[in-house]
């Protein structure tokens, strides 16, 4: 098929390289040039496992290209994907601003060219928005066409595979003519016989943010289990694994820790929660969702407060993992940004390390935060004199160091670990004193 997409973030460039490779041709189109040249170049701009093959392969079969003409791919398309930004706005609305524009545009050029097209909405938007945006185009236009919503399911650190073998397509359309296409197109990503779920778009719409938002209320549900562990004695870890056996749980996304960030969960559970607003209902669980991960992103800094008597000025704490989960760079969200904001108000050094997101932390932390971060080049290079080592992301690198290093080149061999990396048994033996998310210290 003829593939356009609109939009070259994380979920336009993983959908339009992945399509690419199972034999489509696809033209993404993005008004940023320079990002424009650097893919033409074969450069891919964000870090993802497993992209640059699939994105290379593509590109060498001459099935990829990249333009920022869009009258260009309008006119190539058979099926166009709108991956537009919708971040955020203060009060927690999805601002659709990118994409009810790219609907007006493409109103014009259906006058132009009123062959019909599938206008497809892979941005995670609110219900409703699939109305928005044929309206916005039927008003410039009298062609045949229909608007789509297919939301997308990539982790992050996943996206190809997640991709290629999803669990479910959802394909929110009423018309019959837009799901033959669209079965037609992700057919060949099902053939292990998982299901292409038709519904209607709002229906569509809504199971995206319903998802986030379970998945969000979960771990926030086991970092409540990991407090009251802390409190009364208990191991959550422990805790974990006797609930996580029933089939009715299930053993995902029970890991306590500092708190879910990224590019979804958080925007998509406020926008969730004003979308419920908007319609007179008062969504109380996603109001307690929202206010725990906000305590809980910071809530290793609370500890470190209590060990060191309130008195951190002028230490100097390690920083391992900037990222918001492993394997990937984008730190939107993530606890680090939270952490190093607290410990610099504090008056404390830092020096941090992560495998990836080093640049894209730069540039989201403000200057005050950043005039205090000594960036390293390597894990063990951030511990050597330090008081104290912080664990704000569970790369694989950082799972299985030498503990006997932590005592011999710290300090003192103090680690506040967020993601819960270590056994408490090799702490203890190590001599480490070690403080982590729902369970015993260890040598406090």
């Amino acid at each position: 098929m003829k593939i356009g997409v609109i939009g070259t973030g994380y979920v336009g460039l993983v959908t339009g390289t992945c399509f690419a490779d199972s034999g489509n041709d696809v033209i993404c189109v993005d008004i940023d040039e320079k990002k424009v040249e650097r893919m033409r170049n074969g450069e891919v701009p964000i870090y993802e496992p497993g992209l640059n093959r699939v994105f290379d392969r593509a590109i060498r079969e001459n099935r990829l290209m990249f333009t920022t003409d869009l009258e260009k791919t309008f006119q190539e398309s058979e099926i166009l994907f709108l991956c537009l930004p919708t971040p955020p706005g203060a009060d927690g609305q999805a601002d659709l601003s990118f994409v009810l524009n790219v609907a007006d545009e493409l109103g014009e050029l259906f006058n132009k060219y009123p062959k019909y097209k599938v206008i497809v909405n892979k941005s995670t938007v609110p219900v409703g928005t699939a109305d928005r945006v044929h309206e916005k185009i039927a008003a410039k236009t009298d062609a045949e066409f229909d608007v789509v919503s297919n939301p997308e399911f990539l982790r992050e650190g996943a996206a190809v595979e997640d991709f290629m073998k999803p669990e479910r397509v959802v394909v929110g359309t009423q018309s019959s003519k837009a799901a033959d296409l669209m079965t037609a197109l992700y057919e060949p990503f099902v053939r292990s016989g998982n299901p292409i779920i038709i519904m209607d778009e709002r229906s569509s719409e809504l199971t995206k943010y319903a998802a986030n938002a379970m998945l969000a209320t979960k771990i926030t549900f086991m970092n409540e289990i990991a407090n009251i562990c802390e409190k009364v004695g208990a191991n959550v870890d422990n805790v974990r694994r006797g609930i996580g056996t029933d089939s009715r749980i299930g053993q995902r996304f029970l890991f306590a820790g500092i708190g879910y960030g990224g590019s979804c969960f958080p925007k998509d559970v406020q926008a969730i929660h004003h979308t419920a607003g908007e319609y007179g209902y008062d969504f109380k669980i996603l109001d307690s969702v929202m206010k725990v991960n906000e305590f809980q992103k910071v809530s290793i800094v609370e500890k470190m407060k209590l060990y060191y008597n309130g008195d951190l000025e002028g230490k100097t704490v390690g920083i391992w993992g900037l990222s918001f989960k492993p394997e990937t760079d984008d730190i939107r969200e993530a606890p680090s940004l939270y952490i190093t904001e607290e410990l610099a108000k504090m008056g404390v050094s830092m020096k941090a390390y992560d495998p990836e997101a080093i640049e894209t932390f730069k540039q989201a932390v403000s200057d005050e935060t950043l005039a205090k971060i000594e960036f390293m080049d390597d894990r063990d290079s951030v511990i050597n004199d330090v008081d104290a080592l912080v664990i704000c992301t569970e790369w694989n690198e950082f799972r299985r160091p030498d503990m006997q290093r932590f005592a011999n080149v710290m300090k003192a061999p103090v680690i506040f670990d967020g993601r819960n990396l270590y056994d408490l048994n090799r702490a203890e033996e190590a001599g480490l004193i070690y403080i982590s998310v729902g369970r015993p210290s260890v040598n406090v």
